[in-house]
């Protein structure tokens, strides 16, 4: 093993053991090489005379930069978008972040977090979760309500064994029991890695603070029991909350510093939250109670991850979302985008409060972010998808063998009613046969 990876390895051991057992076999031998990037951010900072350390071009003094690629940046400098940013991500990005984090989720008080680590879109970071937690064999609990992905990045690249945990309990909300009975289920390991995604993709179901309470008290009782928890938070559409009920804040802020046994990850980014979807600019935020002196050296690790891997994440998404947070009016433009997102759910749900689609599908409860989802009647989705859109010309997405998916984050609000009327009549067709 690296003397490096040894290193950050004892670090870890003394800071917080739990996560020693956590990491993978991977993720035990990561470590950020002190190479090129070591040696060039020693130079950046000391070669007053010549830097000939990092393989960028440069001229007097600047990046640089083709014409035909820099004109289309008319408020940017080269040396704003072309340089490499760090692997961890620029220094000011992290701190931005993390000051963001605080902000959106004020009950986390002064309780110690990692500084974000950048990633390039959430995938990227789940991804990278996965290399540094996951071995062959160890359980990962998914909702039975799901974004595909998730299976490609950590059972069928890293081959872990994915669980279940119901997500709803249809007319209550969040399926509490069911997600106590998986867990214990699975612990006997003492190792167990549980995804929470909310607001949910498919569902657009969001958790009340009383559900996120449970969710919190069923992790400590398992960390008691001996188990070790990586309680990843998906928060992918974080900020896109609808409803009075709905928790205004992550799950993250429940799990950071709940038990030693527990590291909790936030995943987060711009894609959703910022309405910039193709910058693939996102971050990792570690918790975990009394482990605040292991955060840097996993920090590390996981920039080794990310530097064995893409190397880094694209400067100028980041410089774009550093303009964009220092900009008077983005709070005002964040604003008037959520209120035309929260006009859509609302006119979906008031339209499907309407008793006629009854005999066509169950609408499961959505609240929050850009989806929802309906359970059909006698209908196998993946047919009712195709006649939908061949004969129809209606794009929807069949996530199993019952349920439908429909993105009204997509649709004009005048058009979402003629939407469910189209779908509701290929139902029928469909059901008469």
């Amino acid at each position: 093993m690296n003397p490096l990876a040894v290193e950050l390895n004892q670090t870890i051991e003394r800071e917080a053991p739990a996560i020693m057992r956590m990491l993978s076999d991977l993720g035990r031998e990561l470590y950020f090489p002190k190479g090129i990037l070591t040696q060039t951010a020693e130079a950046n900072q000391k070669a007053h005379r010549f830097n000939a350390t990092i393989g960028e071009a440069r001229e007097a003094g600047k990046s640089m930069g083709l014409d035909a690629i820099l004109c289309h940046f008319s408020d940017l400098k080269a040396d704003d978008v072309l340089p490499y940013a760090s692997s961890a991500g620029r220094a000011d990005m992290r701190k931005a972040w993390q000051a963001e984090i605080r902000a959106k989720n004020p009950s986390l008080g002064d309780t110690p977090i990692s500084l974000p680590v950048v990633t390039s879109g959430i995938t990227h970071g789940l991804s990278t979760i996965a290399d540094m937690f996951v071995d062959e064999g160890d359980v990962v609990l998914f909702p039975d309500k799901l974004w595909g992905n998730y299976l490609l990045v950590f059972s069928v690249k890293r081959g872990a064994k994915a669980g279940r945990y119901p997500l709803l309990d249809i007319g209550k909300g969040l399926d509490v029991e069911g997600l106590r009975k998986a867990i214990a289920d699975n612990a006997a390991k003492g190792k167990l890695i549980v995804l929470f995604n909310f607001p949910n993709n498919p569902t657009g179901y969001s958790i009340t603070e009383a559900e996120a309470d449970a969710i919190r008290d069923i992790l400590v009782a398992t960390a008691e029991g001996g188990c070790d928890v990586v309680a990843l938070c998906d928060d992918a559409y974080f900020g896109l909350f609808f409803d009075e009920e709905v928790m205004k804040e992550s799950l993250f802020t429940k799990l950071a510093d709940a038990h030693e046994r527990i590291l909790a990850v936030k995943l987060d980014g711009a894609s959703k939250e910022d309405f910039a979807w193709g910058l693939r600019l996102a971050f990792m935020t570690y918790g975990i109670k009394g482990g605040q002196g292991a955060y840097e050296a996993l920090e590390k690790k996981t920039g080794g991850c990310i530097r064995g891997t893409i190397s880094n994440s694209p400067n100028v998404s980041q410089e774009l979302l550093m303009r964009a947070l220092k900009d008077p009016d983005y709070a005002a433009q964040k604003a008037e985008k959520f209120e035309v997102l929260k006009r859509r759910a609302t006119i979906a749900r008031n339209t499907l409060a309407d008793p006629k689609f009854a005999e066509a599908w169950t609408l499961y409860p959505f609240n929050s972010g850009y989806f929802m989802c309906v359970k059909m009647h006698g209908l196998d989705a993946e047919a009712y998808r195709q006649k939908l859109l061949n004969d129809y010309g209606v794009g929807v997405i069949s996530t199993s063998d019952t349920d439908i998916r429909v993105a009204h984050s997509s649709v004009d609000e005048a058009d979402i009613p003629a939407l469910y009327d189209v779908m509701l009549e290929c139902a029928l067709e469909m059901r008469k046969g």
